[in-house]
């Protein structure tokens, strides 16, 4: 972990591989059909870049990699190839611009976030409509389907009427993609209660190939969604404490604590707060794949360049 700390994987830079797109965690390089994606060891959250987590990259990889093998009867993906812990290929595809969001669990401190809105005094969010005297952390009676934009500087929750409306995606389109939502959810709720977890929320991206539709990015991650323990649910809720998390809304909230939600500049990342969301991510990745989690003896930074570089 020490060495990690110091090696971890911030940025990548092969323009050789093709066309470049850096985006919060992950870098894609483009060319004949085929998107080469490094998943670096950047942290986000809040739409901004926060710092860099050791193994982070490598855990994500291992988790959305199980992950599409475990849904590929749903639907296809695009994934290709897994070369390197931290590497993927996969089939290049058209995007859906939008991020469908499913949520089981009302919780959450960002700004897209159910709890968020909800003590803010908002009762309809991307057209649900929420009942009166709900809890943080409290079960939804079914989980719901809460869109949010993609590729707008700060993600906006959309309800499928103005999605629709405002031309981001045509109506069978968007509820081909719902109903994939709500199975996948399903799937994950399954396989996460197996494992003595809790699938709360989680965000899903897909584009079309061929007429087909496809899951990509990645699927049922700490990035992209939250996981509890289910065994101390019911007695945490009760008694109006926050669950024992294994993504990183823990790390949202240490931020949330020192003032920051996204504006202005954020507070650095200490070792210590880096190391125990790096223990998060690791274990998450061992409860999930139920495989132990093997550090290479070289650095992330060190095994991606020897693998890509010209």
């Amino acid at each position: 972990m020490a060495e990690e700390l110091s090696g971890t994987l911030e940025r990548t830079s092969f323009t050789h591989l093709g066309v470049t797109h850096t985006g919060k965690v992950r870098d894609s390089y483009v060319s004949g059909g085929v998107r080469t994606i490094v998943s670096s060891d950047r942290q986000s959250a809040f739409d901004r870049v926060l710092g860099t987590i050791p193994f982070k990259g490598q855990a994500l990889n291992a988790i959305a990699n199980f992950w599409f093998d475990a849904t590929a009867d749903i639907v296809p993906n695009h994934l290709l190839e897994v070369p390197d812990p931290n590497v993927i290929r996969a089939r290049e595809c058209e995007l859906v611009t939008l991020e469908f969001v499913v949520r089981a669990y009302i919780t959450g401190v960002t700004k897209t976030s159910l709890w968020f809105n909800y003590e803010s005094g908002e009762r309809e969010v991307a057209g649900n409509r929420l009942p009166e005297g709900l809890r943080k952390n409290q079960r939804l009676q079914q989980p719901i389907l809460t869109p949010t934009t993609k590729l707008e500087e700060h993600d906006r929750n959309i309800s499928r009427a103005d999605a629709i409306g405002e031309g981001l995606i045509t109506a069978s389109l968007f509820d081909r993609v719902a109903d994939l939502s709500f199975a996948l959810f399903a799937r994950g709720t399954e396989v996460a209660s197996e494992r003595g977890l809790i699938l709360v929320d989680t965000k899903y991206e897909f584009g079309v190939l061929g007429g087909d539709v496809f899951l990509i990015d990645e699927v049922h991650t700490p990035d992209s969604s939250r996981y509890w323990y289910a065994d101390t649910y019911e007695s945490l809720f009760e008694d109006g404490k926050d669950q024992r998390a294994l993504d990183k809304e823990p790390l949202r909230e240490w931020f949330v604590e020192r003032g920051f939600r996204g504006d202005g500049t954020p507070p650095a990342l200490p070792d210590d707060v880096r190391v125990a969301t790096a223990a998060r991510y690791i274990a998450l990745a061992e409860e999930i794949t139920q495989r132990p989690f093997e550090a290479t003896p070289d650095t992330a930074v060190d095994r991606v360049n020897s693998l890509l570089a010209g």
